[in-house]
């Protein structure tokens, strides 16, 4: 590298390193569940972050350098991408749908637990084998992973795409089959729908933009080691 260059790079590095940094939260039950590692590893966010009533997107916290941002889940990955946000908490399966070469996932917050399966009516069972599907319709919000899922198993799926209410994409004969995240599979069943199969267990991940984390190594790896421990804390006080 030129002097030039390094001489750039570290005007990068000095201005990158007066910023404050940004993590990104999913909104929703993760939120609540995220709260005790936070915690143990000394997050603390301003009063109402926790609050849904609240309105803001953007909250401060007990360390002056850090603020918070709540955004959908799907928006943490592309927050992550492009440099808007340094640090964040993401679901397994928003990484393997999102697939983006600058967001590295260093840690498993072991929360969020749940699966993603592909379900179909009941009825469509007694129809037809799984095992001799060719070509498939299916409704979901990650069109890439379950393409790749069923060409992985020879079948050509044909993905429709919805953010919600995949439940009611078979009763209403949108498709047959739904490829959609499950917990207990109450949802599933209250809406006449079967599991057919299971395509990957799923978990939050704390994610680090990888060029932020070359700029800032100091900060973002202090905060990985403190959110790793803070981890270990929780499951060993459970």
């Amino acid at each position: 590298m030129t002097n030039l260059g390094q001489a750039r790079l570290n005007e990068l590095v000095e201005n990158d390193s007066q910023e404050k940094l940004i993590l990104a939260l999913p909104k929703g039950r993760i939120l609540q569940a995220i709260r005790p590692v936070m915690e143990h590893a000394g997050l603390i966010p301003e009063d109402g972050f926790f609050n849904e009533k609240d309105r803001r997107l953007r909250f401060t916290t007990n360390d002056p350098m850090v603020d918070i941002i709540r955004v959908r889940s799907f928006d943490v990955a592309t927050f992550l991408a492009y440099g808007a946000a340094q640090m964040g908490v993401a679901g397994s399966d928003v990484l393997m749908e999102f697939d983006h070469p600058d967001i590295y996932a260093p840690v498993d917050l072991n929360t969020g637990h749940c699966r993603m399966v592909v379900a179909t009516q009941a009825k469509t069972l007694t129809e037809e084998d799984p095992r001799s599907w060719s070509h498939v319709r299916v409704a979901t919000k990650y069109p890439r992973l379950t393409s790749q899922y069923f060409a992985a198993r020879g079948v050509q799926a044909e993905c429709i795409k919805l953010n919600g209410a995949m439940e009611l994409a078979p009763g209403l004969g949108l498709c047959r089959r739904i490829v959609d995240l499950v917990e207990t599979g109450s949802t599933l069943e209250a809406n006449g729908l079967v599991e057919v199969e299971e395509i990957a267990k799923i978990t939050s991940k704390l994610v680090v933009n990888r060029v932020a984390w070359k700029t800032r190594p100091e900060v973002i790896s202090n905060w990985i080691k403190r959110f790793r421990e803070a981890v270990d804390d929780t499951q060993s006080s459970t």
